[in-house]
C-alpha cells in the first residue's frame, strides 16, 4: 500500500493501482504493484517483473510463489535484496543474468552505523530507558524491537509507564495497520515491535533500538534490514541505530560491520 502511493507519487499521469488480499477489484494499470500471492492472476502478463525483498517471508523458500513468479513473466523480471544469500547470488551468477551491487542511496549519505550496547541485563533497562526518554524529548519517532511477541508486550508495559503515548504490534495484532497508521501520522510516539516492522518502513525522523539483540532470533540479516530503517528520507539522513544486548553475539558485530564496509564503498 505505502509503495503503490509512492510510485503514484514519482510517475505522475500514470494509472498505478495496487492489488492485495480483500482489493482485487481492479486487476489492470500502467504500474501494478501487488504482493506475491496476487500473482496467481497475471499468467504471462508483465513485460517487467520486479520483485523487492526476495529474500523475505512470505517468498523465501515457498515454492508456490516462486512458481507463480516465473509464470507471470512474459518479459525480463529483476529482483532485489538487502541481504542476499548466496544461494541467490549462485542462482543469478550466469551469463543470462547481471547483478548489479548499489550500496548508494537515492540521496546520496551514508547508511547510519550501529552502536552497541552491552551490559548486564538491568543496566541495559537503564540504558533503553535513557535512550527512549532523550529520542522522545528530541521529538523523533522511535521503533523499539523485540525478539518474541511476549517480550514485545511486556517491554511496552514497562515503556507505557513514561509520559509518551505508543503502542506496540506484532503479528497477532488484528488492529495492526490502524496502530501503525497512527504511528505514521504522529499520534504515537513510539511502537515497540517484533520483525513484522523489520521491512518497508519509510519514516522521516526514524529512531531504532533493538533490545535484547543478542537473542538467537536476530541474524545479521535482519539485523541491517532494521538498521536500513533508520535515514532513509533525503531531508532527514541521519539518526541512532542501538543495539542492546546481554553478550557481543558475532551477528550484531557481524550487521555493524557489514554497514561501515558498505559505507565505505558509497
Amino acid at each position: 500500500m505505502e509503495l503503490a502511493e509512492r510510485l503514484k507519487n514519482a510517475f505522475k499521469g500514470y494509472n498505478v493501482i495496487s492489488v492485495y488480499g480483500g482489493h482485487n477489484s481492479l486487476l489492470t494499470g500502467d504500474i501494478i504493484c501487488l504482493t506475491t500471492h496476487q500473482l496467481f492472476r497475471y499468467q504471462n502478463y508483465f513485460d517487467l517483473l520486479i520483485l523487492d525483498e526476495v529474500d523475505a517471508f512470505p517468498f523465501k523458500d515457498d515454492f508456490v510463489l516462486e512458481n507463480f513468479f516465473e509464470k507471470a513473466t512474459k518479459g525480463n523480471h529483476v529482483v532485489m535484496s538487502a541481504t542476499p544469500s548466496e544461494k541467490l547470488i549462485k542462482k543469478y551468477s550466469s551469463d543470462n543474468n547481471q547483478i548489479v551491487k548499489l550500496f548508494k542511496r537515492y540521496h546520496g549519505k551514508k547508511i547510519p552505523e550501529p552502536e552497541i550496547f552491552v551490559n548486564l541485563s538491568l543496566f541495559n533497562y537503564l540504558y533503553l530507558f535513557y535512550k527512549f526518554c532523550k529520542i522522545l524529548k528530541n521529538n523523533k519517532p522511535l521503533l523499539v524491537f523485540s525478539p518474541t511477541i511476549e517480550e514485545c508486550e511486556n517491554l511496552y508495559l514497562i515503556l507505557k509507564l513514561f509520559p509518551f503515548k505508543g503502542n506496540y504490534v506484532h503479528s497477532k495484532c488484528k488492529d495492526r495497520g490502524e496502530r501503525i497508521q497512527k504511528f505514521r501520522d504522529g499520534e504515537y510516539k513510539y511502537l515497540v515491535t517484533t520483525a513484522v516492522l523489520e521491512r518497508g518502513v519509510t519514516l522521516k525522523n526514524l529512531q531504532v533500538i533493538i533490545f535484547n539483540a543478542s537473542s538467537f532470533i536476530y541474524t545479521k540479516e535482519a539485523l541491517i534490514q532494521i538498521s536500513g530503517r533508520v535515514g532513509r528520507k533525503k531531508d532527514a539522513t541521519d539518526g541512532e541505530v542501538i543495539f542492546i544486548g546481554t553478550r557481543k553475539s558475532k551477528e550484531m558485530v557481524s550487521a555493524r560491520q557489514t554497514i561501515i564496509d558498505i559505507n565505505k564503498s558509497v
